[in-house]
């Protein structure tokens, strides 16, 4: 299967409970995160985008402050692919 094909709804559910800390909103999964400090916020933004760069997908991010929100779905499709979650995973490699 192609990292940009659609996922099936089983494999849905299943890349779901692999990333327990994104939540599924249409055809995005999404993920918000809370600093301590608004350089903090863009120090993490930064690293984001170097793991997405890497990757070669690349979230729509939203900086409101000390919060940080990820959106992720692959824009071509209009619809959540391998590729979504492969970041996901990344990003939460880089947090966890």
């Amino acid at each position: 299967m192609d990292t940009t094909d659609d996922l099936p709804a089983a494999d849905l559910a299943d890349r779901l409970a692999r990333c327990p800390a994104w939540e599924l909103d249409g055809k995005e999964i999404g993920r918000t995160f809370e600093f301590e400090s608004f350089p903090e916020a863009i120090d993490f933004v930064n690293e984001v985008a170097g793991i997405a760069e890497d990757a070669g997908h690349h979230p729509d991010i939203d900086i409101r402050y000390l919060r940080v929100s990820l959106r992720l779905t692959t824009h071509s499709r209009g619809a959540l692919t391998w590729k979504d979650f492969e970041l996901a995973r990344r990003i939460d490699n880089f947090v966890d």
